[in-house]
């Protein structure tokens, strides 16, 4: 009967130690996405002609931008979410229907909560799901009185 059990309990913690070890290994990978997304937002930015949006409609501009007759890509490839495994990213839009920010729909509570890159030290302290993590375009802020919408 004690041994039964003790291979019960030392099952229970292998399974919660692989759960645990792939959500860390889904979680690094969101950071690497997230910071990709950033650095994209950031180029279609600085790469905008004069008088024209400096924001994207749609993420699939990052993938090709069609201010351009030829091809230019702030993004390489649109990837899924690690945790949906979906590209249903949630995008932050400013009043004009503009990405502002793009954030994971995972509403798992965060293993990591310091110690991030410089480029997302914003992170740090924001919340304890994934979906607090707002991976944001340059021209972001989180004024009084904004209007987003969330799609």
């Amino acid at each position: 009967m004690l041994s039964i059990a003790l291979i019960g309990l030392g099952t229970a913690c292998a399974v919660q130690f692989g759960a645990r070890l792939g959500q860390r290994s889904a979680e690094a990978e969101l950071l690497v996405m997230g910071e990709e997304m950033q650095t994209a937002l950031q180029r279609y930015a600085d790469a905008t002609p004069s008088g024209l949006p400096r924001k994207p409609l749609s993420l699939q501009e990052l993938v090709r931008d069609p201010r351009y007759p030829g091809v230019v890509r702030h993004l390489r490839r649109l990837q899924a979410d690690p945790f949906t495994g979906q590209t249903d990213w949630v995008l932050v839009r400013d009043r004009w229907g503009r990405i502002d920010a793009v954030h994971s729909r995972s509403t798992l509570k965060v293993l990591k909560s310091t110690g991030f890159e410089p480029a997302l030290l914003h992170l740090e302290g924001t919340g304890s799901t994934y979906d607090t993590w707002w991976f944001r375009g340059p021209e972001f802020q989180l004024a009084a009185g904004s209007h987003f919408q969330f799609r």
